[in-house]
């Protein structure tokens, strides 16, 4: 892989990371987060799987590259939805519930 590639991918990456924080800042501290890793997961879908089928349409990305890479996108998706599930335990267990 090409140096301007893997910047590129890393540049992704930073974004996907971002966008996690800001939905962590959405969620409700005592639930009803249970939508946001869903859209999450569909901002990743339309923002970065184009981009980066055309990074494979171009040949820069391999098909293992560009499923290492879209698997580290979605597991973000499933941290979010663990951090989201231990905020609200955290907080139900705060209030004694």
């Amino acid at each position: 892989m090409e140096e301007e590639v893997r910047k590129e991918l890393e540049t992704l990456k930073g974004m996907v990371l971002n966008w996690k924080k800001d939905y962590l800042g959405w969620a409700p501290p005592d639930g009803g987060w249970e939508y946001l890793p869903r859209e999450f997961m569909e901002e990743i879908d339309e923002h970065i799987s184009p981009y980066i089928r055309r990074m494979w349409e171009c040949e820069y990305l391999t098909p293992p590259e560009i499923r290492e890479f879209m698997e580290s996108c979605y597991s973000q998706v499933e941290d979010l939805r663990n951090t989201l599930g231990e905020m609200e335990a955290k907080e139900l267990s705060a209030k004694g519930g």
